[in-house]
C-alpha cells in the first residue's frame, strides 16, 4: 500500500456519497487557488452517481468554480452515449446536465466506435489536453465485488500494456471490451479517491487490503500513486471483515 494512503470508514452509503463529495469540493478547491484548471477523471457506478446528485445540488453546487473544471473519465463501456451502461450518460444526465457543463469541458471515452480505435483516440485527447505525462489533480475509481478497478478485471492486469495510457480490455466474464486508463495514468493522478460501499464488497476488500499483494487477482491493488495521495472512502457493510476495522472511523495507514 503507498506511503501516502488515508482510510476512511463512513456510517453507511449516503454518508458515504457525502463524504466523496466533500472530497471533490475540497481537491478541487486546493487545485483551483494554484491553477487556472482543475482535470477530474470520473467513474461510473452507484457511489459515483449519488455523490454526482450532490454536487449538483444545493448547497454544494455553490462551492466548486464549475467553469474551471474539467472532466475526463477513467473508463467506458463500449456502448454508444445514450446507452443505459454508459458511464458517460450516467454522468452527463447527474452532473454535467444538472450543471450546465459547457461541452468543450467534457471529454468521453467514445464507447460506440471500435474499442482499440476508441483508446488509442482517448489516449490522443489526454496528450491534447494534458501533455505527454498526463496528469489529473483528481481521479476517482470504485471496486467491484470482484477487486476490479476501473475496467481492469481479476485476471486482465498482466496483459495489460501498461506503456499505453489508454486501453482497450477484454473481459471474459462478461464477453466484452472495456476502454480503460492504464495503471500508469492512475498512479500519476495527484489525488485518488477509491469508493467502496455495501456488504458485497467487503470480501474482496479484505483479500484487498489485508491479503497478499497479487493485482492480477484484486486489480484495485496497483492502485499506489507515484507522487500524489490515495484516499479510500469506505461504509460500514464494507469494511466489516477488515483484520483492523476496530477503531479505524477515521485513519491513517502506511505499509
Amino acid at each position: 500500500m503507498s506511503v501516502n494512503t488515508a482510510i476512511e470508514i463512513l456510517p453507511d452509503e449516503s454518508h458515504l456519497a457525502e463524504a466523496a463529495a466533500d472530497r471533490f469540493i475540497g481537491i478541487v478547491e486546493s487545485t483551483l487557488r494554484y491553477r487556472q484548471i482543475a482535470d477530474v477523471a470520473l467513474a461510473g457506478g452507484s457511489t459515483p452517481k449519488a455523490m454526482n446528485a450532490l454536487l449538483a445540488a444545493s448547497p454544494r453546487r455553490g462551492h466548486v468554480a464549475w467553469d474551471r473544471v474539467r472532466f475526463f473519465f477513467g473508463d467506458e463501456r463500449t456502448v454508444p452515449p445514450e446507452d443505459g451502461e454508459s458511464n458517460y450518460r450516467m454522468t452527463r444526465e447527474s452532473l454535467f446536465d444538472p450543471l450546465g457543463i459547457p461541452a468543450d469541458h467534457v471529454f468521453r471515452m467514445h464507447g460506440e466506435d471500435d474499442p482499440q480505435a476508441a483508446a488509442a483516440a482517448y489516449a490522443e485527447v489526454l496528450v491534447r489536453e494534458l501533455g505527454s505525462r498526463p496528469r489529473f489533480d483528481l481521479l476517482y475509481l470504485g471496486m467491484g465485488p470482484d477487486g476490479h478497478t476501473a475496467s481492469i478485471f481479476p485476471g486482465t492486469y498482466s496483459g495489460i500494456d501498461d506503456t499505453k495510457l489508454v486501453v482497450a480490455n477484454w473481459v471474459e466474464q462478461f464477453k466484452t471490451w472495456r476502454i480503460t486508463l492504464t495503471p500508469h495514468v492512475i498512479n500519476d493522478a495527484t489525488h485518488v479517491v477509491i469508493t467502496t460501499g455495501g456488504s458485497a464488497k467487503a470480501d474482496a476488500l479484505h483479500g484487498v487490503l489485508d491479503g497478499p499483494h497479487d493485482p492480477n487477482k484484486y486489480p484495485v491493488q496497483l492502485v499506489a500513486p507515484t507522487d500524489g495521495e490515495l484516499h479510500w472512502l469506505i461504509d460500514e457493510p464494507a469494511a466489516a471483515k477488515l483484520a483492523r476495522r476496530a477503531g479505524a472511523a477515521a485513519r491513517s495507514s502506511s505499509g
